[in-house]
């Protein structure tokens, strides 16, 4: 089952935020792109698990459903989370319904860390973009914008590397990191808004805090797992773990 669901989350990952462009995502209550997405759905399955069994058509099927009930909702945090629960609930019920996916498909005699590089890319993927997104859903109830004036999309810059970076940390043990990280960036934060009014630099910290604590939870949540699902896969092999 474990070698499927991986599968399957990367193939997610590669549909939803590598293939998916802006327009696709803004248009999914229109039947053309929703279509659309839907087959990207199914190809990126097909590709990922090597197989052309139904299941993988129900896969896409429950996929542009569910897209299709986020579409015609109101843009809200809440829905996005929702929308991959539902995903990844989907993920997990079509394998273990139907675990031999993996090893019926093409790639099932390939080297066990063809898998493990999978996850960890779409983990990666996973945890920044898909972040990203998550974020952006919470930050639209602010009216605020950072300021004073910086660097144009800058804020979503520092955002994918900070997620990235407690990605890395989360995956090398290293989680006591993520506090430096923390105080680091309150330092800078700090530094930049001292030349504002008391109310400005308030509103500024607040929406700069309530942006953070989002942007790492994500990052620690799917960092966490990424680490289970990595812990039930086989292992790399003496070769490979010996490096």
């Amino acid at each position: 089952m474990i070698e499927t669901l991986v599968a399957l989350f990367a193939a997610h990952v590669a549909a939803d935020y590598i293939l998916q462009n802006s327009d696709m995502a803004a248009n999914k209550d229109k039947p053309g792109p929703l279509f659309l997405h839907g087959t990207v759905v199914w190809a990126t399955s097909f590709t990922a698990t090597g197989s052309i069994e139904w299941p993988i058509v129900l896969l896409a099927v429950l996929h542009t459903v569910t897209d299709w009930i986020k579409a015609n909702r109101a843009k809200t945090v809440s829905a996005h989370l929702l929308d991959q629960a539902a995903h990844l609930i989907t993920l997990t019920a079509i394998a273990y319904l139907f675990p031999h996916l993996w090893a019926n498909g093409h790639w099932a005699k390939a080297p066990n860390w063809v898998l493990h590089a999978a996850l960890l890319v779409s983990g990666a993927v996973y945890a920044t973009r898909a972040g990203g997104f998550a974020v952006s859903e919470l930050m639209r109830n602010y009216d605020l914008r950072p300021s004073p004036a910086g660097l144009q999309n800058a804020g979503q810059t520092i955002g994918t590397l900070e997620r990235a970076l407690i990605y890395l940390l989360m995956l090398s043990d290293m989680a006591t990191g993520i506090g430096f990280l923390i105080a680091a960036k309150s330092v800078l934060r700090f530094e930049t808004g001292k030349d504002t009014s008391p109310d400005e630099f308030r509103k500024h910290s607040e929406y700069v805090i309530i942006g953070t604590l989002a942007s790492y939870s994500w990052a620690i949540a799917a960092s966490l797992l990424i680490i289970l699902l990595r812990s039930q896969l086989p292992d790399l092999g003496i070769a490979l773990s010996a490096i």
